[in-house]
């Protein structure tokens, strides 16, 4: 897989109605999480939806700001009241969720709602929200989504290889998206899906 194989930008328009909802997802290492954690630091209009998770914490992660750090059971417990919007098992390892009742009180409430998940999650989220819009985060290369995985040092060798095979399988679904949005840039990134959400972009940032 190379840079030819890798979707460009672009933003199609729709044809279904929008209840509010931005669900960004994207492949491994393509920087969903810092792109969503500028979104939030910048652009204070746009409620973004706290994951919970059964991963342990990564330094400098906070309980309850970057997820809902949950042991196995209390994730179990969670799911058996079915109070999640969609969930997932990644990479083989570790359960990911977002909650149903903070993301429709958001919704109720009128606010922009960004949802940062997998691929898995987004799938899950378009049966339940197909009114929702659907944004897929692009790396600028494969290269360039190699070096960031292996650069952020988080991951074993055999997790990294095992992420980079997913991350082929993820890059192939960029088809199922509304939009398709290149992180080369985070600010600018962040900008573009501001954009889309109906917000004006603070290219002071």
């Amino acid at each position: 897989m190379s840079a030819t194989d890798l979707p460009a930008g672009r933003h199609e328009p729709r044809t279904r109605p929008h209840n509010g909802v931005t669900v960004l997802a994207g492949p491994t290492a393509v920087g969903k999480g810092t792109v969503s954690t500028f979104i939030r630091d910048n652009y204070p209009d746009v409620w973004l939806s706290v994951s919970a998770t059964t991963r342990q914490p990564r330094p400098g992660e906070v309980d309850g700001v970057h997820y809902f750090f949950k042991s196995v059971a209390e994730f179990d417990e969670l799911l058996a009241h079915g109070d999640f919007l969609e969930w997932a098992l990644v990479h083989g390892r570790n359960r990911y969720g977002t909650l149903r009742s903070t993301v429709e009180r958001a919704v109720a409430e009128g606010k922009k709602v960004l949802l940062e998940i997998d691929l898995q999650g987004a799938r899950q989220v378009k049966e339940a929200l197909p009114d929702a819009d659907f944004v897929f985060l692009a790396p600028p290369s494969w290269d360039e989504l190699v070096r960031r995985l292996v650069g952020r040092g988080t991951e074993s060798a055999d997790e990294q290889r095992r992420r980079l095979e997913t991350a082929k399988l993820e890059l192939a679904a960029e088809k199922e998206f509304d939009h398709t949005i290149v992180n080369d840039e985070v600010g600018r990134a962040a900008a573009e899906l501001v954009t889309l959400m109906g917000l004006t972009p603070n290219h002071g940032s």
